[in-house]
């Protein structure tokens, strides 16, 4: 059990690090959640995209060791890890040269990945994927639905704060990502 949620820390956290930095970062591509805000922060003040993931996330830690202690262990790993490789991981921009609607469908497919392996072995990226699950444990609702209306919500803002980052492409980013991180969570409850 410790190996599966290792292991899914881990290959979710490197399928992040590729999707964010070899196909969003080059066209300032947008995703939700944490990682759009981490995104935001990086085009409009050059920081680190998972060291701001870090920072912004520590309200909702806070919430998850006062109110439900087991979504702050099942997903701190997580966020230190996976903010630690999409910094580790800046290297890579720039090795492969796509368009950007075909960079929003494979980045956001390897983001929905990541966050999808992630779910399915109860850890996550923390952040709004931490807000999600308590939501979702609140109402019942699939994770990756409510992962995405925060999306919508945080590309909204940030394409108009970004001149550079197209609207339309993000949207498509967080589709593709809650349509993947949907089914590999949904295949979780239909499978066990």
């Amino acid at each position: 059990m410790v190996m599966r949620k290792l292991s899914a820390i881990v290959g979710g956290s490197v399928l992040l690090g590729i999707g964010i930095n070899v196909f969003f970062v080059p066209h300032h591509l947008l995703d939700g959640g944490m990682i759009g805000l981490g995104l935001i922060a990086k085009y409009v003040w050059h920081v680190q995209a998972g060291l701001t993931m870090i920072v912004l996330s520590v309200p909702l830690y806070l919430a998850a060791w006062f109110y439900y202690r087991p979504f702050f262990y099942n997903s701190l790993h997580g966020l230190l890890f996976s903010s630690w490789m999409i910094d580790v991981l800046s290297g890579l921009r720039g090795i492969v040269t796509v368009d950007p609607l075909l960079a929003a469908v494979i980045g956001g497919t390897f983001v929905g990945a990541g966050i999808g392996v992630m779910l399915r072995e109860e850890t996550s990226t923390g952040g709004t994927d931490l807000l999600a699950q308590f939501i979702s444990r609140l109402t019942n609702w699939n994770v990756g639905v409510i992962i995405f209306v925060i999306d919508v919500c945080i590309i909204s803002v940030g394409s108009l704060l970004i001149d550079a980052a197209p609207f339309v492409h993000s949207l498509v980013v967080v589709t593709v990502v809650g349509i993947v991180t949907t089914i590999l969570t949904h295949q979780k409850t239909m499978g066990r």
